[in-house]
């Protein structure tokens, strides 16, 4: 590892950011480097303005991509190096579109029917934690044995995004699963420890194996709507609020910090956009049966 790595390395650690930001900022770092051949802080304003039009133009990577890749050269740049300069240097690229897509939701008989086509007890004990919590693929995986109090069926996220922490309820159904996963695996630390022959015991699961655990199980059950982790935690803030769950109690429990972010959550309760009473409804209209079926136009007097 080179001093500069080292440096961003302990830049981003000392701030607390996830494991997964930081492998995707130094990943960034490293491929704006490989592209010129120089090492990043030998680079400046020139090289990053035709590697953004690069990254849009010739590669066409979505523009929430390129943002990603924003972030982790702004922090190099900015953070790292402390060119508070360059900070104008790297704006983030606008959508066209500006594209707000809503999350995809699971009915309740798809997520039975991801969670049935589990591979073995592990990946089902795993599904049924993203689905039963709607924690983030991170916080499973980073999940410990000693997080889950079954005296006050509660689950601690000690290690949420941002650093914060909460408490989720611990469902009797997810309990009986998770016991008898312990029983069988008889994971020590963490609840979904790695493979000896990759990580070693000792460590988490990555996040990627969350994901390819759950792509893999959507693709058995024949799900033709993307699915992935966060379909998981989407589903499941969704179904607790068509429960009749609060807004303000769903957004503790996933860990948003702004309420707003919760809301869109209305956009996807089937219960509640049922609820919703059309105006078309009220107006006085003549009945359809007696509309012609022939163009015409009443005279006007």
């Amino acid at each position: 590892m080179t001093n500069l790595r080292k440096r961003m390395l302990e830049e981003l650690q000392r701030r607390n950011y996830s494991p997964a930001t930081i492998r995707g900022y130094l990943f960034a770092v490293e491929q704006f480097a490989k592209h010129f051949g120089k090492p990043p802080d030998k680079l400046g304003p020139d090289e990053l303005r035709s590697y953004q039009a690069y990254l849009l133009t010739e590669r066409k990577l979505a523009v929430g991509s390129v943002v990603g890749r924003v972030a982790a050269l702004r922090f190099f740049f900015v953070r790292t190096l402390k060119r508070r300069d360059f900070w104008e240097e790297l704006p983030y690229p606008k959508d066209p579109k500006d594209r707000r897509r809503l999350p995809t939701v699971l009915s309740l008989d798809e997520v039975a029917r991801l969670i049935d086509a589990a591979g073995n007890l592990m990946q089902r004990a795993l599904l049924m934690t993203l689905y039963g919590t709607g924690m983030r693929r991170m916080e499973v995986s980073l999940l410990k044995v000693s997080d889950v109090d079954s005296r006050r069926m509660m689950i601690r996220v000690e290690r949420g995004k941002g650093g914060g922490g909460r408490d989720i309820p611990l469902s009797p159904a997810l309990l009986e699963t998770l016991r008898e996963y312990w029983r069988w695996k008889k994971p020590r630390i963490y609840l979904f420890p790695s493979s000896e022959g990759h990580r070693g015991t000792d460590r988490p699961m990555s996040d990627r194996a969350v994901w390819y655990t759950c792509k893999e199980a959507a693709r058995h059950a024949r799900i033709t709507k993307r699915v992935s982790p966060h379909t998981l935690r989407h589903s499941w803030a969704t179904h607790l609020l068509e429960a009749g769950t609060d807004l303000r109690t769903i957004q503790v429990l996933l860990g948003h910090v702004d309420l707003e972010t919760t809301a869109r959550y209305l956009h996807l309760s089937q219960r509640h956009l049922q609820a919703v009473s059309n105006p078309l409804e009220h107006l006085q209209l003549s009945r359809v049966s007696q509309v012609s079926r022939e163009y015409h136009r009443k005279t006007d007097r």
